[in-house]
């Protein structure tokens, strides 16, 4: 396994049928060529991942989309027009290029192009390597899967780098500067329907289409299961008010503290992150549950913030991540 910050060997890697870590601006992502079954098998493998569950093929820009997607709706061609590159996954009905082991079976893939400098380099040099300008690089977080998902190259490492084998890379593209998933939107329907809330929004979406966003979706997604992004220390939400209670009832073990900065710190109570802004808390949040876990602390006590903007990305992940208690 090579650690690198060179895109053209990562994309050598993955040409040659390798795993690499890559970042993106949402979190690590853990990809292989999208065309080879073997390569994203061993995606499966690596993560422990059910091998129903779909996968995000990242693509070099909007043009490649037409390939791996089938009679696209003109509002999801919109959605591509106005948030990529960037950190919003469309769903769309696949074509023939897209095939079951990326799919998950169903008759949809999802499709996205990542804004993240290095990670357009890599799809670009990619696309030169195989001559193929629809080149896809399925890719899932880079992390066991129902863990926290990595936000550093670092936390790629400490996370599955015992897994990884001799030709595969870890692309270090530094710290990602959205640090919660991507938006999926699923584009099957005749209006655009949310899977997954991230820092592109409903009222982006909305405004964009000029369409209503339901929630009546049954296509399955990445990240959408009722426990995920999971540490080992239990997670659990509460308001400002309700922290002192809380910690006056809790038992031996060590607390963690994941809040706003206004928000105090009771006396011994581990401070995870004093995030200043919703925008802050998304980019620190799995590096604090992450710290959670390094400090062997017992639980998380998490305030969320308003469910405004990438707020509302930040509630889900903290939803999620406390199922798994």
């Amino acid at each position: 396994m090579l650690v690198t910050t060179d895109p053209m060997k990562a994309a050598a890697a993955i040409a040659a049928g390798h795993l690499a870590a890559v970042p993106t601006e949402t979190v690590y992502g853990l990809g292989a060529l999208a065309s080879d079954a073997r390569a994203v098998a061993r995606i499966y493998a690596v993560k422990g991942r059910p091998a129903d569950h779909p996968l995000i093929v990242h693509v070099a820009d909007a043009v490649a989309f037409g390939s791996w997607g089938f009679r696209i709706p003109t509002y999801a061609h919109a959605l591509a027009a106005t948030f990529w590159p960037g950190p919003m996954t469309l769903v769309v009905p696949r074509s023939d290029r897209a095939k079951d082991f990326v799919t998950g079976g169903q008759d949809s893939v999802a499709i996205r192009v990542p804004a993240h400098i290095d990670a357009r380099s890599l799809l670009i040099e990619l696309c030169k390597i195989t001559k193929d300008p629809a080149v896809g690089i399925a890719a899932p977080s880079a992390n066991r899967f129902g863990r926290v998902s990595p936000t550093t190259a670092a936390h790629v490492l400490d996370e599955i780098g015992g897994l990884l084998r001799g030709g595969d890379v870890v692309l270090d593209g530094g710290d990602c500067t959205v640090g919660v998933e991507s938006t999926i939107i699923d584009c099957t329907g005749p209006n655009p329907r949310m899977l997954r809330p991230g820092a592109i929004t409903t009222q982006d979406v909305e405004a964009a289409t000029g369409l209503k966003v339901t929630h009546d979706s049954t296509v399955r997604a990445s990240g959408t299961l009722t426990s995920h992004y999971s540490p080992t220390a239990c997670v659990q939400l509460l308001a400002a008010a309700d922290i002192a209670a809380e910690v006056a009832g809790a038992g031996q073990g060590v607390i963690g503290l994941l809040a706003l900065a206004e928000v105090e710190t009771p006396t011994g109570v581990v401070r995870l992150a004093v995030p200043r802004n919703v925008e802050e808390y998304a980019r620190v949040l799995y590096a604090a549950l992450r710290e959670a876990d390094a400090l062997q602390l017992e639980a998380v006590l998490a305030v969320p913030p308003a469910a405004d903007g990438v707020g509302v990305a930040v509630i889900d992940r903290l939803i999620r991540a406390a199922a798994g208690a």
